[in-house]
């Protein structure tokens, strides 16, 4: 049963006013708590997913770590400004943004935030993304029933691009190692042709330019879940009306994102870059292209992708071209799990917390 919308304001410090009051009354101590909760998410996001941007380029020594990290902050602030559908998805999508609460919001924050740190902590590459869904869902569905999830929006957005976004990303990187792999190749057995020293020094610049488009892909995505949540958390809170994202979510997103990015999450990134396949500037060049060409088009369409799922798959779609040995099929296989438990797990986690916010009569 659908939890009912107060109509009056509620005295409690925690409790969001009505939604008829003026909008700087709204401003509660609990709205406040869940834009800092969205803030340290989104953070924790830039430094847990750093390894998506730039793993592959550092890995080849196509750029230092240092350049790497300056390039990916600025390459993923400036994708943050790329379009708000991904937040629209996330703020008015999934569930029904007329049940959700102060309380639902934040649980689900402090369950993605809970889960983005374990599997930091074990340096498994995660989705962020699917970690702030399942605390959404998880929340939603203790506090609200059922009934408050938008099942179609879920399907379409979340549960099949999950399998096909890793799949594609894995068929594309492949083809396109594949087509690269016969053009050095060719040139290579010309008389006059470069020789795979030459070709290799091309690929490595041109992973530059394949590691910022990355980067401004994973902005473009991933900046926009944090902006979803923070506009849920404004609507629910009656500050605004409809789920529109305001500009200062748009930039306080993007900030915190790019400063996170900043930090570097070198665990992962040691997976990512070393562990999964050997790579050469060609195979770097590849998986980036690839991956940033699947999430920015999801980031058009509104679809939430993970760019640690996406990369990841890519990275092994090349590694693959050499053959079956070519991946490190142990280390894929705990990628796989967690990218599997991460949905319940989360939701799990936000669902917790959403008993013990209860309790204390937050929200």
């Amino acid at each position: 049963m659908l939890a009912p919308r107060r109509t009056t304001p509620a005295p409690r410090l925690w409790s969001a006013p009505a939604r008829g009051d003026p909008p700087i009354e709204n401003v509660t101590l609990s709205l406040v708590v869940i834009v800092l909760l969205a803030i340290a998410f989104d953070y924790i996001n830039g430094f847990h997913d750093t390894a998506n941007a730039i793993a592959t380029s550092v890995a080849t020594r196509a750029l230092r770590p240092q350049h790497a990290l300056l390039m990916a902050t600025a390459f993923n602030f400036i994708g943050a400004f790329a379009g708000t559908a991904v937040a629209k998805t996330i703020g008015a999508g999934l569930v029904n943004e007329e049940t959700t609460t102060q309380a639902i919001v934040a649980a689900s924050l402090i369950g993605a935030i809970t889960w983005n740190l374990i599997t930091w902590y074990f340096g498994l590459p995660s989705s962020s993304s699917h970690a702030l869904i399942g605390g959404l869902l998880g929340a939603t569905i203790v506090a609200a029933g059922f009934g408050a999830i938008n099942v179609q929006g879920v399907m379409t957005k979340v549960i099949i691009p999950l399998v096909t976004s890793p799949v594609l990303g894995f068929v594309l990187a492949f083809l396109l190692m594949v087509a690269l792999s016969w053009l050095v190749y060719l040139l290579t057995r010309r008389p006059d042709g470069p020789d795979r020293r030459f070709l290799s020094n091309i690929f490595r610049r041109l992973q530059i330019f394949s590691a910022a488009f990355m980067a401004f892909a994973h902005g473009s995505n991933d900046a926009q879940k944090t902006m979803g949540i923070i506009t849920l958390a404004l609507f629910s809170a009656g500050v605004i009306d409809t789920i529109e994202v305001p500009f200062w979510v748009i930039v306080v997103s993007a900030t915190a994102l790019s400063l996170g990015t900043a930090v570097g999450g070198w665990r992962i990134m040691e997976t990512m870059g070393h562990r999964v396949v050997e790579l050469e500037p060609i195979h770097g060049f590849a998986a980036e292209t690839t991956a940033a060409s699947i999430i920015y088009t999801g980031a058009h369409f509104g679809i939430p992708l993970s760019t640690t799922q996406v990369i990841s798959s890519a990275i092994m779609g090349v590694g693959a071209s050499r053959g079956i040995r070519g991946v490190n099929w142990g280390v894929a296989r705990r990628i796989l799990f967690a990218w599997v438990l991460t949905i319940p797990a989360a939701g799990l986690f936000g669902a917790l917390t959403w008993y013990v916010l209860n309790l204390i009569g937050f929200g």
